[in-house]
């Protein structure tokens, strides 16, 4: 009867590290996607050729 025991919890921990492993790949996935979202805008090529004068230059962030 422990064998059978056995047998059984080895597989109900086969399914939970499966269950597992899943839920960390969709996690990496989103966070993956977050983050090539944010650099996608970034990569983007801006002109700066239409608009007046001053625009894009130096910002002050200590306020």
């Amino acid at each position: 009867m422990s064998l059978v025991a056995s047998v059984l919890m080895n597989q109900a921990a086969a399914i939970q590290s499966q269950v597992s492993t899943s839920v960390l790949k969709s996690n990496l996935d989103a966070q993956k996607s977050a983050v090539e979202t944010l650099l996608g805008g970034a990569q983007q090529t801006l002109s700066l050729g239409n608009v007046g004068a001053g625009v894009g230059g130096n910002l002050n962030i200590s306020a």
